[in-house]
């Protein structure tokens, strides 16, 4: 496959679909009008068994089933996907395989999450999580990571306009490659997976970055797809740290401006960048609120 261009798929924040203008006040009583982040249900059926409904920014829907199959172990990486069906106007998308899926006792093991918007996770999503081997010889430079976040938070997005939203973004290097947003970090990540397994994209060689919280869901995903560094600019859980750990995935989070913290594959990192010159980072303010 030819070489991923930067930014091959990032936001759109002009996107009538995905947001709302809706009006209140602000801290002083005064009259404001604002975007608010649009979400909307999408229920997945794999073959001609219901899955699960998400709630979803609705962009994108495609590999948002796809990537959710993948990390739910429904879907192997040899199956044969022979259509995808999405009706928009019943909010419904079927993945159609070759080979009809028997996925009834993994219903079954379903868990709550710690995911925003009502994340779900199967019991059994470990199963491949011990037999995944990272590349122990992948590196990030810390001059990349730091070009990385630049690239990332000055790009337009859903989050810049409205908030309540969620980013990843796949990266390779210092080029940000594929950006999702979505209500949930779990259907941005999806989305990712979904993307990947389409175009048959591998993710030894690749950097996965988050705006959320680095949790035991997306270590056990990032690992799933074989991609070996992880980075968030929010915290980590315990049993995140503890996976990466067991995993060998270097873990990279409270990263913003020339600041991080790494809890796990410190041995990836390369101190190229001499940072004292390096000015923190300002919190981007957003752009989609205006006096009434």
């Amino acid at each position: 496959m030819a070489r991923v261009p930067e930014f091959a798929i990032k936001p759109n924040p002009d996107d009538p679909r995905l947001t709302a203008r809706v009006d209140g006040v602000d801290q002083n009583g005064q009259p404001i009008e604002t975007s608010v982040t649009v979400e909307r249900p999408l229920t997945l059926f794999l073959n001609d068994q219901e899955v699960v409904t998400m709630m979803t920014i609705g962009d994108y829907p495609d590999y948002l089933a796809v990537g959710y199959l993948i990390n739910q172990n429904m879907l192997e990486a040899d199956d044969e996907i022979t259509g995808i069906d999405y009706e928009e106007d019943i909010d419904t998308i079927v993945v159609r395989t070759k080979a009809q899926t028997d996925f009834e006792d993994k219903l079954k093991k379903k868990t709550v999450t710690s995911g925003c918007a009502q994340g779900t996770v199967f019991g059994d999503l470990m199963e491949k999580f011990d037999d995944i081997h990272l590349d122990p010889d992948a590196r990030i430079k810390t001059s990349d990571l730091l070009a990385l976040l630049k690239k990332i938070n000055t790009a337009p997005s859903l989050y810049l306009e409205a908030g309540a939203i969620h980013g990843c973004v796949l990266c390779e290097g210092d080029t940000p490659l594929i950006y999702m947003e979505d209500v949930g970090r779990h259907n941005a990540v999806d989305k990712i997976a979904g993307y990947m397994f389409l175009n048959k994209i591998s993710g030894r060689d690749k950097i996965f970055y988050t705006t959320g919280r680095l949790t035991s869901e997306m270590v056990i995903k990032t690992v799933q797809m074989e991609i070996p560094i992880l980075v968030s600019r929010s915290g980590f859980t315990a049993w995140g740290v503890d996976l990466a750990r067991q995993a060998g995935l270097t873990l990279i989070g409270r990263a913003k401006g020339k600041r991080f913290l790494a809890l796990s594959g410190q041995e990836r990192i390369v101190y190229d960048l001499e940072t004292d010159d390096v000015p923190d980072e300002d919190e981007p303010s957003g752009r989609g609120t205006r006096r009434a």
